[in-house]
């Protein structure tokens, strides 16, 4: 049996370490867009200040591509940004769509639809738990999907606010509509994982047999 020599231990060691890294630049960039989400709701809903809502939003958006940039390019991936990204992404569209709901910016239908993806999700995410598995890793497809849809909401709320509604009308329903169907292809994808895991999970002890 061989075992690894002092070099490759020296090697793995920086790797794993940072792996497991809390305060890194992605992560306080993520933890920056959790802020945002508070700060987006007074805005929009509270002091009716849609201009700056607009300009948190666009920024949110925005810096969900810096953060992964940022962790691949300075080699700073860490398991918990892998987390809380994703986690990022997810509180940020949910809110914004609850509250584009109550001010009528959408209609409640596209909100119901966004929210039936989350529901199937969520139960995803709890069978696979029950199997010892954690979170999927994110789809590309579903990366598109949040970018999409963190693209559409600055626009509809610049629609809404009568600036060049008609352009901005247009293309945000474009993108948040294409955005909508990616999310739920992306959701399809991930129930097509855990489905597998899963029977792969019972299948097992009847094989070893």
């Amino acid at each position: 049996m061989s075992y690894p020599s002092a070099q490759q231990e020296s090697a793995r060691t920086p790797t794993d370490a940072g792996h497991h890294r809390i305060l890194t630049i992605p992560n306080v960039i993520s933890f920056a867009r959790l802020l945002g989400v508070p700060l987006f709701l007074y805005l929009f809903l509270v002091a009716h200040a849609d201009v700056a809502a607009i300009v948190v939003l666009a920024l949110g958006g925005t810096t969900d591509w810096v953060d992964g940039y940022i962790a691949r390019r300075l080699r700073q991936v860490s398991r918990l940004g892998e987390l809380l990204d994703p986690f990022a992404d997810r509180l940020y569209i949910l809110a914004t769509l609850v509250a584009f709901t109550v001010r009528e910016v959408v209609p409640w239908r596209f909100t119901a639809a966004l929210l039936a993806r989350e529901v199937m999700l969520g139960v995803c995410l709890a069978v696979l738990r029950r199997y010892g598995y954690g979170p999927p890793p994110v789809h590309y497809v579903g990366k598109t999907a949040t970018f999409i849809l963190l693209a559409a909401f600055p626009v509809l709320l610049l629609a809404a606010t009568g600036i060049a509604a008609g352009v901005a009308g247009a293309i945000g329903w474009g993108l948040a509509w294409w955005g909508l169907i990616l999310y739920w292809v992306a959701g399809v994808l991930y129930v097509v994982q855990a489905v597998t895991l899963v029977r792969a999970v019972r299948g097992a002890p009847a094989e070893a047999a």
